[in-house]
């Protein structure tokens, strides 16, 4: 793939470590080492142009630029994301963000392409433990050892900063530049939209908690016909042996649509299972509390099935706020346009209930998604509202042994008023806009200018 100017190679993502007192030195000046090391390596290993943005790190950043468009734009073009692992690392909302962001474009390749894209390559600053890692960094497939026995016990961070190991940390610099230009030579991400880092939720959820928290767990449900039992006149080539291969931005994308929500929901550090309306008989009649958050994706060509219209008007009667629903819908095909006003209409008398509910991002999701790109957009909104909906009506079981629970303390003015809601989120109300709030960003608001505001704002964070 021919380079282009202004396209990073690498992305280095990392936790600013704060100052530990006045006048001290800049504790990331030996990322930044790591840095020029690996833009040497990379340089070396490939026929770039002199001049060529090799890597991009924050620091490069001018004075007087803005820090989220300018981090949106390379996380938008660049081949290859680097994160360096450390606690802190995973404790950070806005390494999170760039984490997702990434790996959105990943999403969006392995839809259009039905092939994976791997283009995370991960380095260990600061060891972690496995059971401390966020889901999306546990399920990468990647071995550390080959990059030496001392780089896993000690990291780049203890390498570059003991005595004697001078060695192995050429030699872990270099093993990691080599897989740097492997990845970025063999999988072409093709460039997207820069994000609006406003909306952009964090790959490591709200706490960076790892994905087996009983917390962290949703379940997606597709409402669609296989291709044997279609309407009268529906095109087949939308559909497969099951609803879970309804894929309906066919040709645009290449998996069905439970996977890449799948993908989308696993990237927002949950643990993911999927199933069809069909199979799961008697499971949105129960009256048990809930036991996660769900997703319902609707085709809604499926509502021309009675028996299914039936269960589906069955299933907006239940008062279950923590189950939103998603609608994809194609701008492209033809018949769906044909019939979008009759479909719309009879699958808003069928679902009254859900398809007002909640937030803007739900309301909108219900209504229709239009694009790939788009559900890329809202499905996280989605997924964190039914998230917090979940918390809200879940069982609460008190601990073993407790007879006695001190009566609560109300929060609020007064001790009136019941706990402070939750922070406001900005929601995407279509597929180019966003409703507009106060960006708390400390770390990417217009007008920071050095690394120390930076360092400042990832401290705060953890």
């Amino acid at each position: 793939m021919p380079a282009k100017k202004g396209e990073p190679y690498f992305f280095l993502s990392y936790a600013h470590t704060p100052r530990f007192g006045a006048g001290g030195p800049d504790p990331d000046m030996w990322v930044e080492r790591l840095f020029r090391d690996l833009c040497g390596h990379v340089m070396a290993m490939t026929d770039l142009p002199a001049g060529f943005p090799v890597g991009f790190m924050d620091r490069d950043i001018r004075s007087g630029e803005g820090w989220s468009e300018r981090l949106a734009e390379a996380l938008a073009n660049c081949r290859v994301f680097v994160p360096l692992f450390s606690p802190r690392y995973f404790k950070s909302q806005m390494c999170g963000k760039e984490w997702f962001a990434f790996a959105q474009r990943a999403v969006q390749h392995s839809a259009a392409n039905n092939q994976p894209a791997e283009a995370i390559v991960p380095a260990l600053w600061v060891p972690v433990p496995a059971n401390q890692l966020p889901g999306p960094a546990e399920r990468l497939q990647f071995n550390h050892n080959t990059f030496g026995e001392r780089y896993v016990t000690d990291g780049l961070y203890g390498l570059i900063k003991l005595r004697g190991y001078a060695e192995q940390y050429e030699k872990a610099v270099y093993e990691l530049a080599r897989r740097i230009v492997h990845v970025g030579k063999n999988i072409e991400l093709a460039p997207v939209r820069p994000v609006d880092y406003r909306v952009v939720p964090s790959a490591f959820g709200a706490t960076g908690s790892p994905a087996g928290s009983p917390s962290r767990t949703l379940h997606v449900t597709v409402a669609a016909a296989s291709r044997h039992d279609l309407p009268e006149g529906r095109s087949p080539e939308y559909y497969g042996d099951s609803a879970l291969e309804w894929n309906p931005y066919h040709p645009v994308a290449q998996r069905p649509i439970a996977l890449v929500a799948e993908d989308l929901v696993k990237n927002l550090n949950y643990q993911t299972t999927v199933g069809s309306f069909d199979d799961e008989a008697g499971h949105f009649d129960s009256k048990q509390p809930p036991t996660r958050p769900e997703i319902l994706i609707v085709d809604r060509w499926a509502v021309e099935d009675e028996h299914r219209r039936q269960r589906l008007a069955a299933f907006d009667q239940e008062h279950r706020p923590w189950i939103n629903v998603v609608v994809p819908w194609n701008r492209y095909d033809s018949q769906s346009r044909a019939k979008e006003a009759e479909l719309t209409r009879l699958l808003e008398e069928t679902l009254p209930v859900k398809m007002r509910q909640g937030r803007a991002a739900c309301r909108a999701a219900a209504n229709g998604v239009a694009s790939m790109e788009t559900l890329g957009q809202i499905l996280p909104q989605v997924v964190e509202a039914a998230a917090q909906q979940f918390l809200r009506h879940a069982q609460v079981y008190l601990p073993a042994g407790n007879t006695q629970i001190e009566r609560p303390r109300l929060l609020g003015p007064m001790g009136m008023g019941g706990p402070p809601a939750p922070p406001r989120v900005p929601f995407p109300t279509d597929a180019h806009g966003t409703e507009d709030s106060e960006d708390s960003d400390t770390r990417y608001a217009e007008g920071s200018t050095n690394d120390t505001d930076r360092g400042d704002a990832d401290d705060s964070e953890s």
